[in-house]
């Protein structure tokens, strides 16, 4: 058997093993039951032993386990705090961590891509990965340039050389396929945490990830909208080919290392430019950048935030729908009527569904209170607040949730949305997100 199906077998076997270690611990666990939400389902301790034992195993997968492990760590400030507080570190180390494709793949993978004489584009090549992901890892290189300087070396720039793995394809079919098994293990985490969805719409944006082409496109056009901006830094595309990327190098502090030990004020900072790139990038480039986990941004010295990673984006040539801004406004507003009016036309409740007007405005406004006044701090404890009233079946707003209905049309938006918020609150970050909404968002008209 050579490595890449024994490697393979491996991967599949331990996802395969998650759901049946569960299953014993909540039958050795049935009588420990205690009170609260999540454990109208499963003890405290069970979920802990129930986390502790998917994210190690995450923590050692490439492919679609990886890539599913760096979309949930975004949802990690929702979770219980003594769940969530021993394997944080494990969920960040997801996002930029990943065994190291060995030099000899390396090579080939290039001289495919670029062909034979590839070493001739570089001036160095380091074969030592700076970072790796779920379906690639990076290398810095130095980008040979036309010309020599003074000295007579060579003009040259430093590069991100991303490379895709072989195989990664077909990796992250197999084991989304896997992880379709999983659903009960994270209801087990929090109650109501429904993660098909997620892998559906996982899968269905493989095949852009997988084509680095695609993902050039998606660059250039971010770098043209926000060239020269003083706020945003997205690096400019050097080369590409459908397995392998070449890009500008960004130097800077990974928002990882922001959330973990960044001040306050540098922790506001990055909480402003995210949300102003997630707002304005509709508006700004006609796409919106759908893969808001913290290893995809930098901040860079100059105080910039620089974005490096532009597989997964939406399409979104007439900027985010109006509807969104008008809602959320009338909402603010207290016009019940009106916002039902508005919901009821996006599809968001059936034209024939009876429904209670004022407890539609109850479920909506507490989601608004970042946007209520001009500051707002997210926190874990804001998150798992609005987690808990939504999730429980015990209460009004849950069954009220009932009647309501996501149209595929905003299931993108609203992912990134909820991705985006996560990591706000993992920077704790407080901002004037409402003067943001009112630069950026249609519909959304000054709040009184």
């Amino acid at each position: 058997m050579t490595d890449i199906p024994r490697r393979a077998v491996s991967r599949t076997a331990k996802l395969a093993a998650l759901p049946l270690g569960f299953a014993g611990r909540t039958v050795l666990g049935m009588g420990k039951r205690v009170t609260g939400l999540a454990s109208d389902v499963i003890s405290a301790e069970i979920q802990q032993r129930t986390a502790e034992q998917l994210f190690s195993v995450l923590g050692q997968l490439k492919g679609g386990a990886m890539k599913f492990g760096q979309a949930l760590s975004v949802f990690e400030a929702a979770l219980p705090e003594e769940i969530a507080a021993p394997y944080r570190q494990a969920l960040t180390k997801l996002q930029e961590a990943a065994p190291p494709l060995p030099a000899a793949s390396v090579h080939k993978v290039l001289a495919e891509q670029l062909g034979p004489d590839w070493r001739d584009l570089f001036v160095e090549f380091n074969d030592t990965p700076a970072a790796a992901a779920s379906i690639g890892q990076v290398h810095r290189a130095r980008w040979r340039e036309p010309g020599f300087d003074e000295s007579g070396v060579p003009n040259s720039r430093d590069v991100a050389v991303k490379i895709q793995y072989p195989g990664a394809g077909e990796a992250l079919l197999s084991d989304l396929k896997q992880l379709s098994r999983l659903g009960g293990m994270f209801r087990a985490i929090q109650p109501g945490l429904d993660v098909k969805p997620l892998l559906v719409e996982l899968r269905e944006r493989i095949t852009e990830e997988l084509d680095y082409e695609l993902e050039a496109e998606s660059q250039r056009a971010f770098a043209a909208a926000y060239a020269d901006d003083p706020e945003i830094y997205i690096p400019k595309v050097v080369n590409a080919a459908p397995r392998v990327l070449v890009t500008e190098w960004v130097t800077g502090t990974p928002l990882a290392d922001i959330i973990r030990e960044g001040t306050e004020e540098e922790r506001d900072e990055a909480g402003r430019l995210m949300a102003t790139l997630h707002l304005s990038a509709p508006q700004r480039a006609g796409l919106l950048h759908a893969d808001p986990h913290p290893g995809n941004f930098r901040l860079l010295p100059d105080g910039r935030l620089g974005v490096i990673d532009f597989g997964a984006v939406a399409r979104m040539p007439e900027g985010t729908p109006e509807p969104i801004g008008r809602i959320a406004a009338t909402a603010l507003r207290g016009d019940a009527d009106e916002v039902v009016a508005g919901l009821r036309s996006e599809g968001f409740i059936g034209s024939a569904e009876e429904i209670d007007a004022e407890g539609v405005l109850d479920f909506i406004r507490p989601m608004l209170e970042p946007i209520a006044a001009d500051g707002f701090r997210f926190t874990r404890a804001w998150l798992r607040a609005e987690a808990g009233r939504l999730a429980s079946p015990r209460s009004p707003t849950y069954q009220l949730s009932r009647q309501l209905n996501l149209p595929p049309s905003y299931l993108l938006i609203h992912r990134v949305t909820l991705g985006s918020i996560g990591v706000l609150c993992q920077l704790e970050a407080r901002a004037p997100y409402r003067s943001i909404l009112e630069r950026w968002l249609p519909g959304f008209a000054p709040v009184a």
